[in-house]
């Protein structure tokens, strides 16, 4: 209040009365968060919500801005809000909870037990700084452990948070860490010889939960270059994909010709197929031919054909490495004055001939996109996120956008 709002504790109440009011009075329902609950003073923070409530808010909302609480601190200052404030029945108490001691989710989990109606939060737990509580591991803890939250439910389609969680990582540009709660790619992988034993005799033996519950395929290994369309088309389902919405023609097609690249073809290789299709816009640019030389013997290079408004224009370029060079001559030839904030290279699967998903971040005039490319040549897939990206600041430059963060 004294460093960054700059107002006394009256000057507050004044505050959170005027704008409660004015929202109520439109109509609308009112949140009310109160901005570092957990370090107020307790006293002052009953003051607050009683105002807000009486003002005209339904949610009161007590934030963990800092990561700072615990769950048994938490727990009690949710009880107390909830015995002090004065027709707090009326209320529908929410928590938001930041994760810089790791502590987001129990915090969040300890709050329900006190009474805390709404939990606000995000997939993958993405967010400032450590991030917020995630979504995923809040509907499972409440659908597993049911009973010890007296059957509070969240209504969440469990089946499509693997799916979810793919997708926003590939939009993006941010991957899950393996040994990540319920969608990392090693929650539901036994190494140790002894798990393994006791899961193949009964998999409750070391599984809370199954794969299918999250939405992951129960068939990890699926198809080849001989699997038809038929079968294709099953294992989109099994993924949660639409064929139709998938533009099945289209995408078989390109799982023909990643098939051809790849001996096998894992469930994440069509996750990357499919949410790469999914992602392409209205094209200004399109990539149409790549050509690179590097190595230790050349300056990298990089002969770069694009179509612009289908108009194709071809141009060559030197770099520092044959990414660098790619880029330069797709600046050349779009003649882009974006600048590149990051770029960023992940394997969908293991293996020599895994398919490589690269992001791209690019910034123009206050406008950041993130474009994407999946591909079994990292090369043809850092070209393919770079024109998406244009293709996205195109798009939103059309669309009359001033200011824009995120995708």
């Amino acid at each position: 209040m004294r460093d960054k709002l700059r107002m006394s504790p009256e000057q507050v109440l004044e505050q959170v009365e005027a704008a409660v009011k004015l929202a109520a009075a439109s109509g609308m329902e009112v949140e009310f968060s109160a901005e570092d609950a957990t370090r107020s003073d307790w006293g002052f923070l009953v003051d607050v919500c009683t105002l807000a409530l009486e003002s005209g808010a339904g949610v009161l909302n007590i934030p963990d801005t800092v990561g700072y609480t615990t769950p048994f601190e938490y727990a009690e200052l949710i009880g107390h809000l909830r015995e002090k404030v004065p027709g707090s029945e009326r209320a529908v108490f929410s928590v938001h909870c930041h994760d810089d001691l790791g502590l987001s989710v129990a915090n969040s989990l300890a709050a329900v037990r006190a009474g805390a109606a709404q939990i606000e939060c995000t997939v993958n737990g993405i967010g400032e700084r450590a991030g917020n509580t995630a979504l995923e591991e809040v509907v499972m803890a409440l659908k597993v452990r049911g009973e010890f939250f007296e059957g509070a439910d969240t209504g969440v389609n469990t089946e499509e948070l693997y799916s979810s969680s793919r997708t926003l990582s590939q939009i993006i540009g941010v991957p899950v860490q393996p040994n990540k709660a319920i969608v990392g790619e090693n929650a539901f992988a036994h190494e140790a010889g002894i798990h393994q034993h006791g899961v193949l005799a009964n998999k409750l033996t070391y599984e809370i939960m199954t794969p299918q519950s999250v939405g992951r395929a129960s068939n990890e290994l699926v198809l080849g270059k001989h699997s038809g369309r038929h079968a294709f088309a099953d294992r989109l389902r099994e993924l949660g994909y639409d064929p139709e919405q998938a533009d099945l023609d289209n995408a078989f097609k390109r799982f023909k010709a990643l098939a051809d690249a790849k001996k096998k073809i894992y469930n994440e290789d069509i996750e990357a197929l499919i949410t790469d299709q999914l992602l392409r816009l209205d094209t200004t640019y399109r990539m149409e031919r790549l050509s690179v030389v590097a190595g230790t013997f050349a300056t990298p290079t990089a002969t770069v054909e694009i179509s612009v408004d289908g108009e194709e224009r071809k141009a060559a370029a030197m770099g520092t490495g044959p990414v660098d060079a790619i880029f330069t001559a797709i600046e050349e030839l779009t003649g882009t004055g974006a600048q590149l904030l990051r770029f960023q290279v992940n394997a969908v699967t293991s293996g020599i001939d895994a398919q490589g998903e690269v992001s791209v971040t690019l910034e123009e005039e206050g406008l950041r996109v993130i474009g994407q490319g999946a591909d079994t040549d990292i090369l043809v897939a850092s070209a393919n996120a770079y024109v998406n990206a244009l293709n996205k600041l195109e798009q939103r430059k059309r669309a009359g956008v001033s200011s824009l963060r995120g995708i």
